[in-house]
């Protein structure tokens, strides 16, 4: 429909190249995405040569990885394209469009082959997230409305592509200056986090404390994730105790494991289980020493996002839930955990859960009371 116009495309790509990433004349810029979202990829193309920018189009067909993952031995695994090279070590610049046609495709595969691929790309991505801690790359991330993205939401494609333009501010006039006014809301609550030690979650089966004392909260606020809207941090590393229990399907690698909950002790996961994908979960949990240790803690601060649509760009951002990831953590938060796994678990907290910060409360029931 006219959702998918002309003219939002361009609004869409207006705002990824010049305010998620600003291109300058003269940078590198991967275009990387599924083939389903070609009239955005176009706009972006067209978008980055108006900026003076050096676009190198990539588009993906979907299904390959699945091909490689089911098919391939432990030396197609571990081979690491020029393009991904490319992509991770040289690019100024990186806009990646997540598109799927099928969010299942890797769905049959053996988790342990898609921890094999990962841990071929330890080095990889650490070198990426060298470049960017110095500020070498900018890159971000959104998500064009396919007909898969919008069943896995369970909506219409239309409502849902009406769902992700809404969630992008891009039925603002001015998505620029909303994005601006969410990065002041988000830089008040850091600023009342400044001082923070203790953080304590209650809710359905969970009580959880972790300490954030000395970390640097981050404000993601539409640059990285388009659309965005969390404040994060880094727990310190052995802190984690008591457990946890998250309402939503955490979802890897197009695999959905549900009713997840954890135990922490000094910090580490001494106990896990799911009713569903408990396989999945333990071998992620076995695939380093930092899979069991928590890299990030995050609030989410959109509140155009009120659904949960299977599609962790959008609902770790849920006004009023929080997410804790396994794994690799965000240097820039001062945080030390290192893993090849990076995963996002949500917990809501918009029925009858809470979030104490030094024993004041700072959310309840999903409402931000401070």
């Amino acid at each position: 429909g006219d959702q998918m116009s002309d003219s939002m495309m361009q609004k869409w790509a207006t705002t990824l190249a010049g305010f998620s990433v600003v291109v300058q004349p003269g940078q590198t810029v991967a275009i990387q995405g599924g083939t389903a979202s070609e009239p955005l990829l176009r706009a972006l193309y067209k978008e980055v040569v108006q900026r003076g920018g050096l676009p190198v189009m990539l588009p993906l067909l979907s299904g390959l990885n699945a091909e490689l993952l089911q098919h391939g031995d432990d030396q197609q695994l571990e081979y690491i394209t020029p393009v991904e090279q490319f992509v991770r070590e040289q690019a100024d610049v990186i806009i990646q469009v997540i598109a799927e046609t099928n969010t299942r495709s890797l769905a049959g595969t053996d988790p342990s082959r898609q921890a094999h691929f990962q841990r071929a790309r330890t080095e990889l991505f650490k070198v990426f997230m060298e470049r960017e801690g110095a500020s070498k790359v900018q890159w971000t991330l959104t998500l064009f409305p396919t007909d898969a993205h919008a069943q896995d939401a369970e909506m219409s494609t239309a409502d849902y592509a009406d769902f992700v333009f809404r969630a992008c501010k891009l039925h603002e006039d001015d998505p620029v200056a909303a994005w601006q006014s969410m990065a002041r809301e988000q830089q008040r609550l850091i600023d009342w986090l400044a001082d923070a030690k203790e953080i304590r979650l209650a809710g359905p089966d969970t009580d959880l404390k972790l300490s954030v004392e000395d970390r640097k909260w981050i404000n993601a606020d539409g640059r990285k994730n388009f659309p965005d809207g969390e404040i994060f941090t880094a727990p310190i590393e052995h802190s984690a105790s008591g457990h946890i229990t998250y309402s939503f399907p955490a979802v890897y690698a197009g695999q959905e494991v549900t009713g997840v909950r954890l135990e922490f002790d000094e910090g580490k996961v001494v106990n896990a289980s799911a009713s569903k994908g408990e396989d999945l979960l333990l071998k992620q949990l076995e695939i380093d020493e930092g899979a069991r240790f928590l890299g990030e803690f995050a609030i989410g601060t959109n509140f155009d996002i009120q659904r949960f649509t299977k599609q962790i760009l959008f609902d770790e951002k849920i006004g009023g839930t929080v997410h804790l990831a396994l794994g690799e953590t965000y240097l820039e938060t001062g945080g030390t955990n290192t893993s090849a796994i990076h995963w996002d678990m949500i917990c809501d907290l918009r029925t009858g859960g809470r979030l104490e910060v030094d024993g004041k409360p700072f959310l309840v029931d999903g409402k931000i009371v401070v």
